[in-house]
């Protein structure tokens, strides 16, 4: 569970960076925070069903 939320505060932080460059108008930055969002993103949510929620052991 602990991975989940790792990967859930890097998704949010990517989210918060990828709004940031948008207002700054920061192409590359638009680029990298949109594609770490996607990825971590991703993981996140596979990993959060692929352990389930409560974990089980």
């Amino acid at each position: 569970m602990g991975l989940v939320i790792i990967f859930a505060l890097v998704t949010i932080l990517a989210a918060i960076g990828t709004y940031t460059s948008l207002r700054n108008k920061n192409i590359l930055g638009i680029i990298f925070g949109l594609g770490t969002f996607l990825v971590i993103g991703w993981f996140t949510v596979m990993t959060f069903l692929n352990s389930g929620y409560p974990a089980v052991h």
